[in-house]
């Protein structure tokens, strides 16, 4: 949902969604049933911002994997665009393309901006954690890139103990 809709929340079940990786085979929530899930909503390939978080969560993903949790970047952008952004910069997350921004909407990652003066509707850095049970343990809106790879590591290790 947009800013003036409904946004989710933790504890939130967390919105099923089917969508094609860098590759274009189709990813679905439902296949991680029982894992933990980072869902990285960021606005554009091959920008300097959202290559060097997709490099940060690329440097991190082995200790996300032993924490049992696996790391989808989500942006607009063609899988085509996914596979030479993945290719350039040797990354190992996945990258799913979600053009119709309906999962960017339904996680709240998809809103009105603002640049230079003039406003218009485009991605909303932010992050999700779903847990084994489908539902949302933890967001972050307006993400600043630096630092928040170990911010999420972190909330994953605090929330991954308690289970």
């Amino acid at each position: 949902m947009t800013d003036e809709g409904m946004t989710i929340r933790g504890g939130d079940a967390a919105p099923r969604f089917c969508l094609p990786d860098q590759d274009e085979r189709v990813v679905c929530l439902e296949e991680f049933s029982g894992r933990w899930v980072v869902l990285y909503f960021y606005p554009k390939d091959h920008t300097s911002g959202c290559t060097r978080e997709a490099v940060d969560f690329t440097e991190s993903l082995k200790e996300f994997r032993d924490r049992g949790a696996e790391v989808f970047g989500v942006s607009p952008d063609s899988p085509k665009s996914h596979r030479s952004f993945r290719e350039k910069h040797r990354l190992e997350v996945t990258l799913l393309s979600d053009p119709d921004h309906r999962v960017l909407e339904a996680y709240g990652a998809w809103g009105k901006k603002r640049m230079y003066g003039k406003e218009y509707d485009g991605v909303l850095r932010s992050t999700a954690i779903v847990d084994p049970d489908g539902k949302v343990a933890r967001i972050w809106r307006k993400v600043r890139v630096k630092g928040h790879v170990e911010e999420v590591l972190e909330a994953l290790r605090s929330l991954s103990s308690g289970r």
